[in-house]
C-alpha cells in the first residue's frame, strides 16, 4: 500500500480515528507522518531483546562470518540484523535463520524443543495409555495374521475403550 500523501513510499504507519461514530484512516510512509506531527514514542526508545540477543550471538558482524552472511530470501533481512533489532523481518526468517535459532535457543531455554509444563501424574497416566494402546494395536495386528478373528474383535473393543488422548483422564479431571 502506498503513502496516500506522497503516493511515492510504502506506507508504513497506519492511523486510525474514530470520532462521533465515523471511522477516519491514514496509511502514510514515515516521513510523511512525520510532517504531518505523528510520531511513534517507541522509535527512539531502545529495544531491551536486541541487545539481549546481540550478546548471545556469536557473529562479530564480520563478511567471513557466515552467520553474518545468512540472508532471509523473502524480505532481505539479514541475521546479523536480526540480532540487533530483536524482530524478525517476515515468517520465512524462521526457516533462513533455522541454525543460529536452535543455538540460540539451546543457550536460552537449554533445549531446542519446548516441552511446556505438565502434571506429572497425568503425563505418566498419559504414557501409560499410549504404550497399552501400542501394545493392543500389535497384538491386533498378530491376531489378524493368525486369523484369530474373535481375539482381534475383543483387542478392538479394549482399543476403543482406551481414553483418548485429547480427553483428560480421571487424575486429571481430580486435579483441575
Amino acid at each position: 500500500m502506498k503513502c496516500e500523501n506522497c503516493g511515492k513510499n510504502d506506507a508504513s504507519v497506519h492511523f486510525t480515528q474514530i470520532r462521533n461514530n465515523k471511522k477516519t484512516e491514514m496509511h502514510l510512509c514515515k516521513e510523511c507522518a512525520k510532517q504531518k506531527g505523528f510520531h511513534n514514542p517507541l522509535d527512539d526508545v531502545p529495544f531491551p531483546l536486541a541487545e539481549f540477543l546481540n550478546s548471545m550471538v556469536k557473529s562479530g558482524g564480520t563478511g567471513t562470518d557466515p552467520i553474518a552472511r545468512l540472508v532471509c530470501s523473502e524480505c532481505g533481512m539479514r541475521f546479523i540484523d536480526f540480532s540487533r533489532v530483536g524482530r524478525f523481518g517476515c515468517g520465512n526468517c524462521y526457516r533462513a535463520f533455522r541454525a543460529p535459532l536452535e543455538d540460540l535457543f539451546r543457550k536460552i531455554h537449554g533445549a531446542t524443543r519446548h516441552c511446556g509444563r505438565t502434571n506429572q501424574q497425568v503425563d505418566h497416566t498419559v504414557k501409560g495409555v499410549v504404550e497399552e494402546e501400542v501394545r493392543l494395536k500389535d497384538e491386533l495386528k498378530r491376531a489378524i495374521e493368525r486369523e484369530d478373528f474373535e481375539l482381534a474383535a475383543a483387542l478392538r473393543d479394549r482399543l476403543k475403550a482406551l481414553p483418548s488422548q485429547s480427553e483428560p483422564t480421571e487424575s486429571a479431571q481430580q486435579d483441575g
